[in-house]
């Protein structure tokens, strides 16, 4: 039995991961943390997350900076679903210690920290750390996740884009010259638990917003190897995303071409559904599934995706654990599907 601890276990990733832990057969949860100065510190999880109030009763406690060595030796594994300057200031503590660490933020994402300071607002200073981290999209890296000290599990928005270009990028069929334009909207868990104006529920309403400078695109384009065009869109709903991507193939490509694609890299991935029309949210919404469908216009050459996922879930909490479930050589949707 696997034991492991979540740090940031008050908020949505973190509550959804623990709940994801406390299902897993082959792991056990071995404390929950918040951060020292939180609200949540010393409350039981159930009393924090309602929803999860039938699973054992346990404390959440604060976390002491200096003890967080102890942590990773402690334990086989360490989530962390803290913001990303949490993330990286804790990171020289946790890492090549006994456990694992999964890193839900976006410390560790980018290879280039030049483009990580212009995006993130802070120098990443663990220049060292960074080289050693795997990108942790699940169905495409899994061999490196499976040899991995540090996963930096991806954002939301990435995994539905990626998931959708990535059969024509690596099969040779995007016509490179051509920015894909990936338009996605998201439900209002992924802003966060932490309460704020222009995230409230009764205050959204469907908006674009980081217009060509959202974080995730340079996260997108770094693992496509492709410049794109990302348009973010916060919902007036809770939970979910619908990308719409509009991309550019070569001449020559067919209907049938982009189809074996998409059988080619997916027929064997069991969270990966190809689905017979365009995805909606609530068919992926609370599963750790990515629902996608394309069609493609042979006269003009351009290709239609649409991705859908939960993005607490396939975006963030189940993907964490399909990364550590390949790390820890268990069959990638232990824990996930019944």
């Amino acid at each position: 039995m696997f034991k492991v601890s979540i740090i940031g276990a008050s908020g949505y990733a973190g509550a959804q991961l623990t709940a994801l832990v406390h299902q897993h057969p082959a792991m056990q949860i071995a404390d929950l943390y918040v951060s020292a100065d939180s609200a949540d510190a010393h409350k039981l999880f159930s009393a924090v997350s309602g929803q999860y109030a039938h699973l054992a009763a346990r404390p959440l406690t604060p976390l002491v900076l200096n003890e967080c060595a102890k942590v990773a030796e402690s334990v086989d594994a360490v989530f962390l679903c803290t913001p990303h300057e949490f993330s990286h200031d804790v990171m020289p503590q946790l890492i090549n210690k006994r456990a694992k660490i999964f890193d839900l933020s976006g410390a560790f994402r980018l290879p280039d920290l030049d483009t990580f300071a212009a995006f993130y607002g802070f120098a990443n200073q663990h220049a060292s750390i960074q080289q050693q981290a795997v990108y942790g999209l699940a169905e495409w890296f899994a061999d490196d996740i499976a040899n991995a000290s540090l996963v930096a599990v991806p954002g939301c928005y990435p995994t539905a884009s990626l998931t959708g270009l990535l059969p024509l990028q690596r099969t040779g069929l995007l016509d490179t010259t051509f920015r894909p334009v990936i338009n996605a909207v998201s439900g209002v868990t992924g802003a966060g638990r932490k309460a704020s104006l222009t995230t409230s529920f009764c205050e959204v309403s469907l908006q674009a917003y980081g217009v060509l400078s959202h974080r995730h695109t340079p996260e997108i384009e770094s693992y496509l190897d492709q410049q794109v065009i990302f348009t973010p869109h916060l919902g007036n709903f809770k939970r979910g995303i619908l990308a719409t991507i509009t991309a550019k193939v070569k001449p020559g490509v067919t209907a049938n071409d982009v189809e074996q694609a998409f059988i080619q890299h997916y027929h064997h991935q069991p969270l990966v559904r190809l689905t017979s029309a365009f995805p909606k949210v609530d068919d992926v919404v609370n599963t750790p599934f990515v629902d996608v469908h394309w069609q493609v216009d042979e006269q003009s050459h351009y290709v239609v995706i649409g991705c859908a996922i939960d993005n607490l879930l396939k975006g963030a909490a189940s993907q964490a654990m399909q990364c550590a479930n390949l790390a820890f050589n268990l069959p990638p949707t232990q824990g996930l599907l019944p």
